[in-house]
């Protein structure tokens, strides 16, 4: 073992294993490589095609942006673990009379994921179904005969007892180097915190730039002072929460978006600066998604007017950069979709507090429906590609 290595001990189908791993590797290169077990498929790496979808501790996970030190001392259970499970042979039985696979390489993923649904969901219709199944990609089936073959086995005789979510696991502890081995600094940041918060007058160096205005029927010295209350602003956009009071301008909190079984949950950190007499400002912020290792920077100018009739004219300004694997979701096109979809609701909910209503009922309360917004960007795409046609 080299001093960039650590020991790593889980229990692996049902067998307790040790092997040395660099913090770097990551589940799925462990199993296959150390562990030659080549079931587990790698395709993007980026934990977005389900590909590498297995169990740690009963949940089912990306193995591909999963540390295989985090599972110290886990219950890590692949396809290979199936063999002796009813459950399991019901679903490849039900696959198999459904065509639901042709060359195969989602399939791990795509049952450990149908296991999920079907021990998690006992009444899931279709439609839920493919939500569930959203973030494991298929290039040859078409998803009907998957989703068929785990319409049969719902209806069939009743699953397994639902799963207890576990308790979430703290971050794995890092092993010392030995005494004659010197030690490996580190500068990385906890794995929930973001890398640090930008200057509210730093230039984003990369930073893509998004311009909006809301129109609020609202006037403006009802929506100035929401927007100069942190808290009330974070309680207009779902699946966002704070970790604490706002001190001095500066607050920590945290926003989760769901797309189908994938979740990012962003922690950081943010600063905000205004101008009273101007009816304008400045927020800038930074967040980090520990699972998949993606982080946010971004900086917003937002100003206030009047407009005619009563109303209020909300001009913003931002700057982001996204990086990581879920950059592949922020391209600017699709970003813009969102951020109207987005936009609206924000713009819905600012007015009716300023009228003093309850703000319309969010979809979710404890996540950004990413893919909700995310239809609706793209139907926006397509509806400006036909109008350019």
């Amino acid at each position: 073992m080299t001093a960039q290595e650590a020991a790593i001990t889980f229990t692996l189908n049902g067998r307790k294993v040790t092997a040395s791993a660099e913090p770097r590797t990551h589940l799925a290169d462990f199993l296959r490589e150390t562990h030659l077990q080549t079931g587990t498929h790698l395709g993007c790496e980026q934990g977005v095609c389900g590909a590498c979808t297995l169990f740690v501790d009963g949940r089912p996970v990306r193995s591909c942006i999963t540390p295989a030190i985090a599972c110290q001392d886990a219950e890590v259970r692949s396809v290979e673990g199936f063999e002796e499970d009813a459950l399991m042979a019901r679903l490849r039985a039900a696959f198999t009379r459904h065509h639901g696979l042709q060359c195969g390489f989602c399939t791990p993923g795509m049952l450990a994921t149908a296991y999920d649904i079907v021990r998690r969901i006992p009444d899931a219709d279709a439609a839920r179904i493919r939500r569930e199944l959203s973030g494991n990609l298929c290039r040859c089936t078409g998803y009907a005969g998957i989703v068929a073959a785990i319409e049969e086995v719902l209806a069939g005789d009743p699953p397994a007892a639902a799963v207890v979510p576990l308790p979430r696991r703290g971050p794995p502890a890092i092993p010392s180097a030995p005494a004659d081995q010197p030690a490996i600094a580190t500068a990385a940041a906890p794995a929930d915190r973001a890398p640090g918060l930008p200057s509210l007058d730093a230039e984003i160096d990369g930073a893509v730039p998004l311009s909006r205005s809301l129109i609020l029927d609202a006037p403006p010295d009802k929506v100035w002072p929401l927007l100069q209350d942190v808290p009330a602003m974070v309680a207009c956009i779902p699946g966002a929460s704070l970790d604490g009071p706002v001190e001095n301008g500066r607050f920590r909190g945290r926003c989760t978006v769901a797309i189908g079984p994938m979740r990012a949950s962003f922690g950081g950190e943010g600063a905000v600066r205004y101008d009273t007499a101007g009816r304008s400002g400045r927020l800038a912020g930074s967040g980090r998604d520990a699972a998949s290792r993606s982080s946010l920077l971004g900086r917003l100018d937002f100003a206030l007017t009047a407009e005619a009739g009563g109303g209020s004219r909300l001009v913003l300004d931002l700057r982001y950069r996204l990086t990581g694997p879920l950059a592949q979701f922020g391209r600017p096109a699709i970003v813009e979709g969102i951020a109207d979809r987005l936009l609206a609701d924000l713009a819905a909910a600012l007015a009716a507090r300023a009228a003093g209503r309850a703000p319309p009922a969010a979809e979710s309360p404890k996540a950004l429906g990413g893919l909700r917004l995310l239809g609706a960007a793209l139907a926006g795409l397509v509806r400006r590609a036909l109008r350019r046609g």
